[in-house]
């Protein structure tokens, strides 16, 4: 589905990622870990239209987008959900969950894709008038993640989705994006070391100083003491 080659990323004149290759397959769920500051996030949003000056070649489904903005590539599927999750704080939980269905391809499903999403995320349901303002942080990243799913998403980008959750929190969303992938979404998702989610990768990636140091399987991660150790909190 998504295929990144010799992928460099700057930040103006500062090389954040070098020569950065992987694959993501139709229906996985792989993770990518690594020290905060190293270029994690970058990859996420250098495959979704976020990052201005990049070289190298990103494909999805066999067909390049790189150089796409980011509407055309939500339009096709490919959805970011950024750490900071980025809500409407004076807007509800439904606005919010609304706005997530404003590209082309989502708004014709948008009445079955908020049942998809209640169903998923009970509590946005019940909490659907309150201000995402009053939210937890534990509330704030289901709303995000359930915003994005809005968007008829066939391939998520999620960025640290357990940041700062109390560690019961993380086994939830640990939960919740296996149902998501379940339910035939593909996923990429960038963590520093959270054993909850790492369970459930069919491929590892670290990611340390802009570059790829490590690519396996969770058993390949789980057999290696240096990650184990330091990326996956073991």
């Amino acid at each position: 589905m998504i295929k990144i080659k010799d992928l460099n990323a700057w930040y103006q004149d500062f090389h954040v990622l070098k020569n950065v290759s992987l694959t993501v397959e139709t229906g996985q769920v792989v993770v990518m870990l690594g020290p905060n500051g190293h270029g994690k996030s970058t990859v996420l949003k250098s495959i979704c239209g976020l990052v201005e000056k990049v070289s190298g070649i990103i494909e999805y489904e066999s067909e390049s987008i790189i150089g796409l903005g980011s509407e055309k590539l939500v339009n096709l599927g490919i959805t970011y959900i950024a750490e900071n999750r980025e809500l409407f704080p004076q807007m509800t939980v439904l606005e919010n969950l609304k706005l997530g269905a404003y590209s082309r391809s989502a708004r014709a499903s948008e009445k079955d894709n908020l049942e998809k999403v209640f169903d998923l995320f009970p509590r946005l349901r019940d909490r659907r008038s309150q201000l995402a303002s009053t939210m937890s942080g534990g509330e704030a990243r289901m709303l995000a993640i359930a915003r994005g799913l809005m968007s008829n998403a066939r391939f998520l980008a999620i960025d640290e989705p357990s940041l700062g959750l109390q560690p019961n929190l993380r086994d939830e969303v640990a939960r919740i994006i296996r149902e998501i992938n379940d339910q035939g979404i593909t996923l990429l998702v960038v963590e520093q070391n959270i054993p909850q989610i790492t369970t459930l990768a069919d491929k590892l990636y670290v990611l340390e100083e802009g570059r790829i140091s490590f690519e396996g399987s969770k058993e390949d991660a789980l057999g290696n003491d240096h990650l184990k150790e330091i990326f996956l909190g073991m």
